[in-house]
């Protein structure tokens, strides 16, 4: 990417395109389009025509999207399916429309079939159904890989694609009811140690495995394949590890630094055993996540652990 060209990232205040934006800025980029969502609503396509033919960005970073954890996925079916659909169709024949000269659009590792081998393969895409809870959002997700890779296809669009694994970071969604697993748990000890209370219960057996990926190394790895990937094919971003929910737990508590106990609530549903992203094609391009769980979860620590204390 040129340093002085026009860059629009759709998403800014979300915990993506956030961290895109603290990286571009940082990186010396300071010719970026933000907008919103009270400023361009990104479901309407006129709107969004009319913004790029007003402003005419050069490179897309595509991350903007309605989310939510299980319970919002699952309640909201119709609205998960429809909104998304309608922000990356719009946003994608728009950059066509217009002559960006490269966009990426970043989905999630919900779009893999829920009995797909582990580690997940790009190659495993569409090869079985889907988890039943997030099926529309995978669906809308699934639908903006495929628009990219069929405007390239039919019109030649430089258009990219990237599935990013579970990430945390700055601007994560520490709310109980709504948040992921290692938000939650940092919360959850967080709060604990200030109370002084002797336990942290955690919802299932603790044996599931997951896979924890820092926004910063997303952003970074974004950047690099704007820079370096010109295929059809989307790419994976993960760290390539992952760690049982119960070491999740134990690291957290040692970061912490609270002395209680935890107490596993086997009662509770556990979810997918194992979620791994298969990370060796963006490896072999010449990327790899650089900043470790520890490491990673200490920051998010140090970044948080005032807010919890005063809420």
């Amino acid at each position: 990417m040129e340093q002085n060209a026009k860059i629009y990232i759709a998403g800014h205040r979300g915990m993506v395109g956030s961290a895109i934006l603290r990286k571009l800025e940082a990186s010396g980029y300071d010719n970026i389009l933000l907008r919103t969502s009270a400023d361009l609503d990104l479901r309407k396509q006129e709107a969004v025509q009319a913004f790029f033919e007003k402003e005419k960005p050069t490179y897309v970073f595509l991350a903007a999207a309605k989310v939510g954890g299980i319970n919002a996925n699952n309640t909201y079916r119709a609205e998960f399916l429809y909104d998304n659909l309608m922000i990356e169709a719009n946003i994608i024949h728009a950059a066509y429309l217009n002559g960006v000269t490269k966009l990426l659009f970043l989905g999630s590792s919900c779009i893999y079939p829920k009995l797909a081998p582990q580690p997940l393969k790009e190659e495993a895409l569409l090869t079985g159904e889907l988890e039943y809870t997030n099926e529309p959002y995978a669906i809308a997700k699934i639908a903006g890989i495929k628009l990219c890779e069929n405007y390239r296809l039919q019109y030649g669009c430089d258009f990219i694609s990237a599935m990013p694994t579970n990430l945390y970071g700055p601007n994560d969604n520490y709310d109980l009811s709504k948040s992921h697993v290692l938000p939650a748990l940092l919360r959850k000890f967080i709060t604990a140690k200030d109370a002084g209370l002797p336990e942290v219960e955690i919802w299932g057996t603790g044996t599931p495995r997951r896979e924890f990926l820092h926004v910063e190394d997303l952003a970074e790895a974004c950047i690099f394949l704007m820079n370096n990937y010109n295929e059809a094919g989307f790419v994976n971003i993960g760290i390539g590890e992952d760690i049982t929910i119960r070491e999740l737990a134990e690291l957290i508590k040692e970061i912490v630094g609270y002395e209680g106990t935890i107490r596993f609530n086997t009662s509770m549903p556990d979810g997918t055993p194992r979620k791994l992203m298969d990370v060796s094609k963006i490896n072999q391009l010449g990327w790899k996540a650089s900043i470790s769980l520890r490491e990673g979860i200490q920051k998010v620590y140090e970044e948080v652990r005032g807010y919890f204390q005063t809420a």
